[in-house]
């Protein structure tokens, strides 16, 4: 029996040589689907990536783009920036923001080819903050390509060309970036105070933005202009928040505008304060309701539609279009959204109780 075991050892010994001797003697003399296994296991790939900049899209824009200069008694008052958007019979348009000439009396244009011309202002609007400005077409060398903000996607190459800071040392400034964000509620006051008056659905961006860029071209890498760079945020902490509002509801008010036309917005009738301010939590008539949100209702104008529909003084307003009214500005976003004659649902607080009123929407200009 022990003879036979190590017979059986030393023919197993001898099996294993042979196999490797034979394994090893494949390799040599038939490598290739052995190496082809191998290769195809740690395959890789290069890729080269060649960014070739921006400079082409920018030269289809450039000299579209005005320097703003609005004057008070003839002292410049203020600077920003604006386009050539249009050129129709013996007249150039241009687009800007309605802050930017605002508080002036007269509002010159200067060119990339360094003339500077007065402009006639053929509308401007608060709510848009949209203005247009004309001036002879002779003027207007190169006339910017609209695009569409609709098509444009958050990480898309944009860029702004304007006048930040000092427009006789600035003007002609390209910044890069993306667009970060799209229908970006963003509250705008339309004096000083730190209050908002209104919110705007606008397009947001990393891209620098300055004060002077106002009313300037947001533009895609295709040189096409989808909006009009209106506001950033600036405080401590906050760094790269520009906006701009997109270039379709630019084009509706400039339709509008050039021709001389009043802008129509629905009209409530009544007089409101945002429960949000502080002050207000204080009426007596407001210590025992458990809120903090909505627009509180000071007076209704007799004859008015909030009349018509039975809105009373002391209301609050919670909710409109099925959405909950934060604050004034938000009311009126969602108002202006509406056109002369719509229906508008509300839930409105009177006490303690939760009714619903639906006004039928008048005009104002």
């Amino acid at each position: 029996m022990k003879n036979n075991d190590g017979k059986i050892w030393l023919i197993a010994i001898l099996m294993f040589f042979l196999g490797a001797g034979g394994l090893y003697a494949l390799m040599i003399f038939f490598p290739e689907p052995f190496v082809k296994t191998v290769s195809e296991q740690v395959e890789t790939r290069n890729v080269t990536v060649t960014d070739t900049g921006i400079s082409e899209a920018v030269d289809k824009i450039y000299d579209a783009v005005v320097v703003v200069r609005t004057y008070q008694k003839k002292e410049l008052y203020s600077t920003g920036t604006g386009f050539v958007y249009k050129i129709d019979g013996d007249k150039a348009y241009i687009l800007t923001n309605n802050h930017v000439i605002e508080k002036g009396d007269s509002v010159f244009v200067e060119f990339t080819s360094g003339s500077l011309v007065e402009t006639k202002v053929m509308g401007k609007d608060a709510y848009s903050d949209i203005a247009v400005l004309t001036v002879d077409k002779k003027e207007a060398n190169t006339l910017a390509s609209i695009g569409s903000s609709e098509d444009a996607k958050v990480g898309d190459t944009v860029f702004t060309v304007g006048a930040p800071l000092d427009a006789d040392a600035y003007s002609g400034t390209v910044t890069r970036g993306i667009v970060s964000g799209k229908n970006r509620l963003v509250g705008v006051s339309l004096s000083n105070s730190s209050t908002s008056d209104m919110m705007m659905s606008v397009l947001q961006t990393d891209a620098a933005i300055n004060s002077g860029n106002s009313g300037g071209p947001l533009v895609n890498a295709n040189g096409e202009v989808i909006g009009i760079t209106s506001l950033k945020l600036a405080s401590t902490g906050i760094e790269g928040m520009g906006f701009a509002i997109p270039i379709e509801t630019a084009m509706n008010f400039a339709s509008k505008l050039e021709k001389g036309e009043a802008i129509l917005r629905p009209l409530l009738g009544i007089s409101m304060r945002s429960l949000a301010d502080a002050q207000y939590l204080y009426y007596p008539k407001l210590n025992d309701l458990d809120i903090t949100n909505g627009v509180y209702v000071e007076d209704v104008n007799s004859g008015s539609p909030a009349d018509k529909a039975g809105l009373k003084d002391g209301d609050i307003i919670t909710h409109m279009d099925d959405k909950e009214v934060t604050s004034i500005a938000y009311l009126r976003y969602l108002l202006f959204n509406h056109t002369v004659g719509d229906k508008v649902k509300m839930k409105v607080l009177r006490g303690k109780d939760t009714i619903e009123v639906t006004i039928t929407l008048s005009e104002s200009v």
